[in-house]
């Protein structure tokens, strides 16, 4: 029988997902610590406005009536029918190297090709992995975001359920795809999957994740925390893909901290949504540490994206690359919020921040908050933004030529966020132009 605790946030509730999922005692301790964090910090008024969130009306745990499975034949049908229509199982047979599966607060599925199995990697969701690898976990476990962070990390500190778990061993090179994909099912839920990613030395992983939910009447809530550990000499790539519905408030924390020679990657795309705010973050801890954030965000109407980046250059002859697009359409309200900052122990740090913004429509909205914080004098910094619109000239020439102006402007949208769409897998790639192509049917302004 599926499991769903009262709608509300307060103790009992936080006691209800701790005993039903049958935690040690320190997780309990660390859940109500968090919580009385979050009764504590204010709710944030520097971004888009929060103001219609009800945290009193959300359900913060729904279990589906179904226990984990690594055969996806055993999925119940309910929920296979969802996940076939997203794709899952044929990505998963051509594209990956594992694959997971939640929907609403836990993992359904999941599964690790043997291969990378015999080689010592873990992929298994965040609670099993606290039973599995205690000494693994508590050795990560919220090191690099903790739980007063802000007032959304505590609250999934709280009340977090699902999410990825994966460590890597020493030297192992995953030339295939881990993929997670997250669905919220049911109105009025909240969704706080906590992922946790270790690369140990010299290795290698490429993440993907993907997000989606119905419209409701009611808002949903997600508001997840990653954090990333890229040990000497590592590369993590983590891609997302989210395309919730326009009901959804997506306020997400994103952090990853890379050692010496270490190499981290967020890959970054948001669509959909009623408010986003996320900022993949990488602190470049470790001498020679490289940083790269490439991030879209499309504000269609009744949409505020708030996203950009953060990078804290620690230490010496670290580097780093951002690069973010953005498109608002009729009323859409897109936000780069980015952080650039190189402390004095961050000796001949080098970094490049780029921001283009692009505007369809007349009452479409893009702001621009950048904050660069340089303590050392040889520092080389570059930061470059542009606001722009589709020529009418290039519409014109397309229009001449029998290509119809919708479908002008798509293929003119698509040109604009090559150096995102550039850095993703095919056929994630080719998704993404799709999606594209169907938001921009009528967004002519």
């Amino acid at each position: 029988m599926p499991f769903k605790v009262p709608k509300g946030l307060n103790a009992d509730i936080v006691r209800y997902i701790w005993e039903y999922k049958k935690e040690p005692q320190w997780m309990l301790d660390f859940r109500l610590n968090a919580l009385a964090l979050f009764e504590s910090i204010p709710m944030p008024k520097w971004g888009p406005n929060l103001n219609d969130l009800s945290i009193d009306d959300i359900y913060y745990y729904l279990k589906p009536a179904s226990a984990q499975h690594t055969s996806w034949q055993t999925v119940p049908d309910t929920i296979k029918q969802t996940f076939n229509a997203l794709g899952i199982p044929q990505a998963e047979q051509k594209f990956l190297a594992g694959v997971g599966a939640q929907y609403e607060s836990e993992i359904i599925y999941k599964r690790l090709k043997s291969q990378w199995k015999d080689k010592g990697v873990v992929f298994v969701d965040t609670g099993c992995a606290m039973v599995e690898y205690p000494e693994l976990f508590s050795k990560y476990f919220a090191t690099v975001i903790a739980a007063s962070d802000n007032k959304f990390a505590a609250l999934n500190s709280a009340v977090w359920s699902g999410g990825s778990f994966i460590y890597v061993p020493p030297g192992v090179h995953i030339d295939m795809p881990l993929q997670a994909y997250f669905r919220i099912n049911t109105s009025q839920l909240g969704q706080f999957e906590r992922t946790l990613i270790i690369a140990d030395t010299g290795s290698f992983v490429h993440y993907v994740e993907g997000c989606s939910a119905p419209v409701y009447q009611a808002n949903s809530l997600h508001s997840a925390v990653v954090e990333l550990i890229a040990l000497p000499g590592s590369h993590i790539r983590y891609t997302t893909i989210q395309n919730w519905s326009s009901n959804v408030y997506n306020l997400v924390t994103k952090r990853a901290l890379a050692h010496e020679d270490a190499f981290v990657e967020w890959v970054d795309g948001n669509f959909g949504s009623k408010i986003t705010m996320k900022y993949p973050s990488i602190i470049l801890k470790g001498a020679r540490s490289k940083g790269h954030v490439i991030s879209l965000a499309d504000a269609n109407a009744g949409q505020h994206q708030d996203a950009g980046s953060k990078i804290i250059h620690i230490g010496p002859d670290t580097t780093s690359y951002v690069v973010s697009k953005s498109i608002s359409k009729n009323d859409g309200h897109s936000t780069y919020r980015g952080l650039l900052k190189i402390a004095p122990t961050a000796a001949r740090a080098r970094s490049r921040v780029q921001c283009d913004a692009l505007l369809l429509g007349p009452r479409a909205i893009s702001d621009t908050y950048p904050t660069v914080q340089v303590m050392r004098s040889d520092a080389r910094v570059e930061h470059e933004a542009s606001v722009s619109k589709i020529s009418q000239e290039q519409l014109f020439y397309m229009n001449a030529r029998g290509i119809l102006e919708t479908q002008a402007q798509a293929l003119l949208v698509t040109g604009f966020v090559d150096a995102f769409v550039k850095e993703l897998p095919m056929e994630y790639a080719i998704e993404i132009n799709r999606l594209i192509a169907h938001q921009m049917e009528g967004s002519v302004g």
